[in-house]
């Protein structure tokens, strides 16, 4: 039996597609019951519905600090424990320092970055209560170098990874772990989106070329499982990049 998340009540936000879809079916399959959240109602009950009773889908605006309120309260109600977050819920734009509106900086730190915070200060309120836990935040590898096209969303992934820094000093005393994973490259709808006219992602992936850049969801689902797990119970605030090896060889 595959179990390496049994028992365990789970959060994905963003789960209805993308790293969020192959990281609740990885929970599923390792024995998890998934609470999938999505402001996709149609994807996110479609997956509920496909991979049965395990997963409940919530309807969730992960930048509305009413509706994480309310997710804390329909957990503790349901469950009465939270025993793993994955903030994975996020949006992407392009813009440098010249052309980034203060509407688009607003709006990337909103989505990609309070939610973050929000998703933290939720479940460590519950994982406190419930004896411990692990909160996985999805950052990038854009938080690390400079991308001159992608300012507002770098600079949001900066601010998750030292946010994950500091809510795993805090959460040490309280059996809380938190750590970020930083993919790049990964080929789901929202980056697929951004690729030029003409180049097929698909012949950049490691499948066809270990020296190239992109990967799959599956590829960070793994990673995030295993921080999740048990497995992982001594590592605590790390950053985990997940992009083939692309970060080490731009230095």
């Amino acid at each position: 039996m595959n179990a390496r998340l049994h028992g365990k009540i789970a959060v994905v936000t963003g789960g209805a597609s993308g790293m969020g879809a192959s990281t609740v079916r990885r929970f599923v399959f390792e024995g998890a019951r998934v609470l999938l959240t999505d402001l996709n109602a149609e994807a996110g009950q479609r997956l509920a519905q496909e991979l049965g009773e395990a997963v409940s889908f919530i309807e969730q605006d992960v930048s509305d600090p009413q509706s994480w309120q309310a997710l804390g309260a329909f957990i503790e109600a349901q469950h009465g424990r939270l025993d793993v977050l994955i903030n994975n819920a996020g949006i992407l734009k392009a813009g440098s320092v010249e052309d980034t509106t203060l509407e688009d900086w607003q709006r990337l730190m909103r989505v990609n970055a309070d939610s973050v915070f929000l998703g933290c200060q939720t479940a460590v309120a519950l994982m406190k209560r419930g004896g411990g836990g692990s909160i996985v935040n999805l950052a990038s590898v854009t938080s690390m170098a400079g991308k001159p096209d992608y300012l507002a969303y770098s600079a949001s992934k900066g601010a998750i990874a030292a946010l994950t820094r500091s809510v795993a000093a805090f959460g040490r005393a309280h059996r809380i772990r938190c750590n970020s994973v930083h993919p790049d490259g990964v080929l789901t709808p929202m980056t697929r989106a951004v690729y030029p006219a003409g180049i097929d992602p698909e012949r950049l992936t490691i499948d066809a070329d270990p020296m190239n850049r992109a990967c799959r969801p599956e590829d960070v689902a793994n990673a995030i499982v295993f921080l999740a797990s048990d497995e992982a119970r001594a590592i605590n605030g790390i950053e985990l990049r997940i992009d083939s090896g692309q970060f080490v060889m731009s230095i």
